[in-house]
């Protein structure tokens, strides 16, 4: 037997939705539309919800199960899964109302006036000139990405959405298309998503809307002028100034060590840690020395591009890249401590032609720490998963393993340690009322576990969350690199 949580609500009767608990019998492959069968024939429940091909096809079963964005056919149940309506105004239990997008879909036109195009342009489509719409027209409209999005969830400010800024891409791509679909797209909050992948983590389709449309829009709003922000262009003059995104306060960090051992690992610093978070590159020496690690942190390495990637300044992308490579070639692997850098080295690089092994810190030392040398911290801490970090580099278990063998520390898990701080895609710096608010929102999810410390393998997540815990009074709860935990477990008396 399971349990499971499913949200009852009827408008015309109840004055808000409740969570009614059920105990089902689980069978083979069960998924969730299985489950809320069973549940109203064994309860005679009569749990609304929509549904029509079991296929995964048609989109009309999307919920939100344990918070995120999924196909009730598609998903599996489990046992203490709850099972609530998408974020839009709910007619009963699992059914929303979704006729206020579906009414902006119509405002905006997004779909092709045969009316309107020369037959000629539809005669001389070619696979050149329609690539671009491949990857996002996919959409079976289930509204999954919608209902998961942190700042459709929580900003009230104009903003489209994936679903919107996958459309808007969709038919900026299709040469038959008559709008101004760039436009369009930053009167929607183009600069307004903070790249957490969140959408594409529940998309059914495993659309990349922040890759594939979002950055594409923004690549093409710098292009044409109309892009970026002003707080982003200071990004890359700095780069173009002194290879780093940010400023220096001093010496940099790898001026400090000079650090040549003629090691086959070498760091990648990171534009944060090099020019201002030099603290968190001491940690890292001390933790490594204490395990026996050697590495090399050579020169010349410069700005890994992320911030450009991300508002669309992708000019001078291939010139970093470049640049990082050829210090970086002859090393067997790289390590980051940035979960953003480490994402853009993995992911993006390979697209400009690199092939560095890159580690995250995180799965480097999980299986290479020494206990036994550790002291006991007695300490209560929780996780906050960079969306750099886990959907970017599908890295979860190893930080929390960590956290695990350090003696004294009690860790406990927040309620949605993945949901996005809001510091990612150029927000932070071009949206700080965005960034401030889903940083509220993170503080008070580890508010609630009763932690000392959140734990992190960020810098701009780690500050913004910092910021976030100040502004609900919480100084008290300090955010931290995993590296400065482990420093702090390894420091001699």
């Amino acid at each position: 037997m399971i349990k499971v949580y499913v949200s009852r609500f009827d408008r015309e009767v109840d004055s808000e939705p409740h969570l009614e608990c059920y105990e089902i019998e689980q069978t083979p492959q069960m998924k969730v539309l299985d489950a809320i069968n069973a549940i109203n024939e064994k309860y005679d429940a009569d749990i609304s919800i929509r549904s029509s091909c079991r296929a995964g096809q048609c989109g009309s079963c999307g919920i939100l199960f344990n918070g995120n964005g999924a196909l009730a056919c598609q998903k599996d149940i489990k046992d203490g899964a709850i099972i609530e309506p998408q974020n839009f105004p709910v007619i009963k239990d699992l059914i929303v109302d979704k006729s206020q997008i579906e009414q902006e879909v119509k405002d905006l036109q997004l779909s092709l006036n045969p009316q309107r195009y020369d037959s000629d342009l539809n005669e001389n489509l070619t696979p050149e000139n329609i690539k671009n719409t491949k990857k996002v027209r996919s959409c079976i409209e289930c509204y999954s990405c919608l209902a998961t999005c942190p700042v459709v969830k929580f900003i009230k400010t104009k903003f489209g959405g994936p679903y919107i800024m996958r459309y808007l891409s969709k038919f900026e791509s299709d040469p038959r298309d008559e709008f101004d679909r760039l436009d369009e797209s930053l009167k929607e909050g183009l600069y307004k998503c903070t790249s957490c992948g969140k959408c594409k983590a529940v998309c059914p389709k495993d659309i990349n809307t922040f890759g594939d449309a979002i950055e594409r829009l923004r690549e093409i709003a710098c292009k044409e002028g109309k892009g970026p922000l002003p707080e982003h262009i200071a990004f890359k003059e700095n780069i173009e100034k002194t290879g780093r995104s940010i400023k220096a306060e001093g010496q940099s960090f790898i001026e400090q060590v000079k650090n040549d051992n003629g090691s086959k690992i070498a760091l990648f610093t990171g534009c944060m840690v090099d020019n201002k978070l030099h603290h968190i590159g001491e940690a890292l020496i001390d933790v490594l020395e204490a395990n026996g690690i050697t590495i090399d942190i050579p020169e010349g390495q410069v700005c890994c591009g992320s911030p450009l990637i991300r508002t669309g300044q992708t000019d001078m992308v291939q010139e970093l890249v470049d640049k990082n490579n050829e210090v970086f070639k002859d090393y067997d692997t790289v390590l980051t401590i940035c979960a953003g850098c480490g994402s853009t080295l993995k992911n993006d690089h390979p697209k400009y032609g690199s092939d560095l092994n890159v580690m995250d810190i995180s799965e480097f030392l999980v299986d290479k720490l020494d206990t036994d040398k550790m002291n006991e911290l007695n300490t209560t801490v929780t996780w906050h998963d960079p969306c750099h970090l886990g959907r970017g580099q599908g890295i979860k278990g190893q930080p929390r393993d960590i956290l695990e063998q350090i003696p004294g520390v009690t860790f406990k898990e927040m309620k949605y340690p993945c949901q996005c701080c809001g510091a990612g895609g150029g927000i932070k710096a071009g949206q700080p009322e965005i960034a401030m608010t889903l940083a509220k929102e993170k503080a008070k999810m580890i508010e609630d576990t009763g932690a000392e410390s959140v734990i992190t393998i960020c810098p701009f997540c780690q500050y913004n969350i910092q910021d976030g815990l100040d502004a609900i009074d919480r100084e008290d709860i300090k955010a931290m690199n995993i590296i400065e935990l482990l420093q702090l477990a390894y420091q001699k008396d």
